[in-house]
């Protein structure tokens, strides 16, 4: 193999892991629990956190640590879901060959 065929197995290996990556960062997983809703990205990016008025006003009236502890759960939660939906989407990708080029295939 040459030099140009290294270089171009190269450009198409980093072409293909852009796409993958577009594709787990397209995937979100939205988890709720005691009126605080999170929502991640594949990346492990936290999109969104939510929390209700009557969380607001528990929280207000002085229950500061019982939020943290259901923050946490939520938050975990949602990243628990989003590593699966992730794993389930890398291992039907690699079933389907999509990443066959990247490792010479």
């Amino acid at each position: 193999m040459g030099v140009f065929d290294q270089v171009k197995q190269a450009m198409q290996m980093r072409k293909e892991t852009k796409r993958i990556q577009s594709e787990i960062e397209a995937i979100t997983s939205e988890y709720s629990n005691g009126g605080i809703t999170c929502v991640v990205r594949g990346d492990f990016t936290v999109l969104s956190i939510k929390v209700s008025p009557e969380t607001l006003k528990e929280i207000a009236s002085g229950k500061p640590e019982r939020f943290a502890t259901m923050l946490t759960t939520v938050v975990n939660g949602a990243l628990k879901q989003v590593k699966a939906r992730t794993q389930e989407a890398m291992a039907k990708m690699m079933q389907s060959g999509d990443m066959g080029s990247i490792f010479g295939g």
